[in-house]
């Protein structure tokens, strides 16, 4: 610090153009002192390395839906090895902001409608991520919940709401995993964009939680100079403006940036290096001490002195790694068949094995790696559901039956898109579109399996929760015709269903990324328990949601009012008593559970509920306990019902085992304006079940 220039603090203040195109992020190196550029990559769903490939894992959502934190960490450290295997020293994961708007383009890439699941994949996930010397960044920093008008709309949001719906998996990340980096979020709270906010970056964020890594603009998202520094804002990325981003890295070399309109959905084009010379000019004025400077480049340089990062090569100490090894393939078949859930099942699987199948789906020919945006990923390998069950069935029969589903790509705005199955050859995928042999595949078929999806990206919400095309035309269409009907949907979240009860089964594998044939062939042949529980609530239609309301979403005069407060998600469902579709936490197995009575034991502030679970039925499979706090006599409005604490138990047929959950002081606590976080004396009701709606046992226990 001492040997350093104001321009080189400044340096090591924003971002600039990395000179081998490398890095989405690039801090320019400081060679005279052994400090080395810093570069870093998109996450979370895989590497998305600037013109090469990386293992593409599946969705953030389909991660959560496992319910298994140890597979966030795996996938963190794979994340990690690759990273460095790129020379990258940052990973721009985890995206840890809760499901509040189902229409939210974004929402593959987060993990939960609640706060308590969230954390735990968040922690997770950086614990995974920093163990292998990277440093992770948890984002957005904080209560962005839709991609609508995101770079100008203010989310109006009690502080009970933010402390314990959109703050907790941030908490997690500091306080129980040490992230290195946390990223801030376009969007506006309570009127202040969050790039100036300091009462939540300095006040909460870093004296509070003790977050003590450096926090970063999203890109183009810092909003001043002077403010930016004041409220805690440590890096501004990129630090070049959007058309010279734009126009070095994604234009092909024969068009000419002049004849570029750049879509409406980006950015507002800010001039880029409000850290640089803006900074500089405000230290001078004496509108920023110095010190200020001075404490942000002390954040950035012990952050890379804890990562072994100071006193590397100049080109970013880039070392080791693994690239698309046996491991980190197996690991994303892993997760992708942890990850589905068996949402509805009426005796049509597992799949005989020498039954006839008809696959029948507009996409279905095509591995879907996720959404659209900055997570986009390129593998090297991918299996499709047409290659995963021509592999295993003893007929399969492949019609598409109605167009194919354009997949959109932020990048397409650049005339590039990035990692996702090309849509380019669309046009001829739909010669072979004929409603008409598909019908006929599935009469003369045992099975028919449709494999429906969705179209989100980054940038964009979607203007409605039914499937897109004529998909839902095709579902009732083929269920009419075929003996049975097994339903793929492939999904960022939730959709509508009018079809549900024409179906025999409903089964949902999001985006289950490069290993997704195999794994839809193991769980349909039931090679493997389809192991996921819904991370979110699928309701029946959109009105059930509450964000229904458009002053709730998407907002109006660039104002979202978040006046549900903390009834988001099924406490939303439960205080309004709508019976959702399928609820938080459901999924069905190949196994049957048994539960017996729960017993509850008090050590201090902990309490430990446990139950005894059978599996009553004749295959293996995995269950997974959820226990939901509920206060009995509450001061202030709480939800009927909170998830507080799970744990997942493989059982084989006839095993019994105990599991056990613990649950601390905070558990039960509810936060007050005035006096912060209170536990109300009196009785709490502790739900045990496996879902928010089906509660198998109950027991009580008193507080004070």
């Amino acid at each position: 610090m001492a040997s350093l220039s104001l321009d080189e603090k400044l340096r090591l203040l924003h971002g600039a153009t990395d000179p081998d195109d490398s890095s989405v992020g690039y801090v320019p190196p400081i060679p005279r002192v052994g400090i080395p550029a810093l570069r870093m990559v998109d996450g979370p769903m895989g590497v998305r390395a600037v013109g090469g490939s990386a293992t593409a894992f599946p969705a953030s959502v389909a991660l959560a839906a496992t319910w298994n934190p140890r597979l966030a960490r795996e996938q963190g450290a794979s994340m990690a090895r690759e990273a460095r295997a790129h020379g990258q020293n940052v990973l721009l994961a985890p995206g840890t902001n809760v499901v509040r708007v189902p229409h939210c383009g974004r929402n593959f890439e987060y993990y939960s409608e609640d706060p308590h699941l969230s954390a735990r994949f968040a922690a997770a996930s950086v614990r995974g991520i920093q163990s292998e010397d990277v440093v992770a960044t948890v984002k957005h920093y904080v209560a962005n919940n839709q991609e609508t008008n995101r770079y100008r709309v203010s989310a109006a949001v009690s502080e009970r709401a933010l402390r314990e719906i959109y703050l907790p998996a941030f908490r997690a990340a500091v306080e129980e995993a040490d992230v290195g980096a946390v990223m801030t979020a376009y969007n506006r709270v309570n009127g202040t964009h969050m790039s100036d906010h300091r009462p939540l970056l300095r006040d909460v964020l870093k004296d509070e939680f003790g977050f003590d890594g450096f926090v970063m603009s999203d890109w183009w998202g810092t909003e001043s100079s002077v403010g930016a520094a004041r409220a805690g804002l440590d890096v501004e990325m990129p630090g070049v403006t959007f058309e010279e981003r734009a126009t070095a890295e994604r234009l092909p070399e024969d068009v000419d940036p002049a004849d570029v309109e750049f879509p409406e959905t980006l950015p507002d084009m800010h001039e880029g290096g409000l850290f640089g010379e803006p900074l500089r000019d405000a230290i001078e004025s004496g509108a920023v001490d110095e010190s200020v400077v001075d404490g942000k480049v002390r954040r950035v340089l012990e952050t890379m002195a804890r990562f072994g990062l100071l006193g590397a090569d100049s080109d970013g100490g880039r070392r080791g790694g693994e690239l698309d090894t046996p491991r980190h393939r197996q690991l994303a078949r892993r997760i992708a068949v942890e990850g589905t859930v068996l949402l509805k099942n009426e005796g049509a699987l597992p799949l005989d094995e020498a039954a006839a199948v008809a696959l029948v789906g507009p996409n279905a020919d095509a591995a879907k790696l996720g959404g659209g945006g900055s997570s986009e990923v390129t593998p090297v390998a991918r299996t499709s559901p047409v290659d995963g069950l021509r592999e295993r069935a003893a007929e399969c029969r492949f019609e598409r039956g109605v167009p194919r589903i354009t997949e959109s790509s932020l990048f397409d705005a650049f005339g590039a898109g990035d990692g996702g199955e090309s849509t380019a050859d669309a046009d001829d995928a739909d010669d072979d579109a004929s409603l008409d042999a598909a019908l006929e595949a599935a009469a003369e078929a045992d099975c028919a399996v449709v494999v429906v999806q969705d179209d989100t990206t980054e940038s964009e919400d979607r203007d409605d929760l039914r499937l897109p095309g004529r998909q839902d035309e095709l579902v009732s269409a083929v269920a009419d015709a075929a003996d049975r009907t097994v339903v793929v949907l492939r999904t960022g979240g939730p959709v509508q269903l009018p079809w549900v009860d024409e179906v025999d089964a409903v089964l949902e594998t999001w985006y289950a990324g490069q290993a997704e044939g195999e794994a839809l062939a193991a769980v349909l042949y039931g090679d493997a328990d389809p192991g996921g529980r819904l991370p979110l609530t699928f309701g029946r239609r959109a009105d059930d949601y509450p964000t229904a309301a458009p002053e709730r979403f998407p907002g109006a005069n660039d104002e979202v009012d978040y006046s549900e407060g903390v009834f988001v998600g099924y406490r939303y469902f439960d205080r309004e008593d709508i019976a959702p579709l399928f609820p938080f936490g459901h999924g069905r197995s190949y196994a049957s559970f048994e539960y017996g009575e729960s017993s509850v034991e008090r050590d201090g502030d902990e309490v430990t509920v446990t139950v005894p679970v059978r599996n009553v039925g004749n295959r293996p499979g995995k269950e997974v306990v959820q226990v939901y706090v509920r206060d009995e006599d509450p001061p202030v409005p709480r939800p009927p019902r909170e998830l507080k604490g799970f744990e997942t138990v493989r059982l084989d047929p006839g095993e019994r085992r105990r599991a056990s959950v613990t649950l601390d002081r905070d558990a039960f606590a509810y936060y007050d304006q005035d006096e912060g976080w209170v536990v109300s004396e009196g009785r709490f009701t502790l739900l045990v079940g496996r879902s928010a709606r089906e509660i198998r046992d109950r027991v009580s226990v008193a507080l004070g």
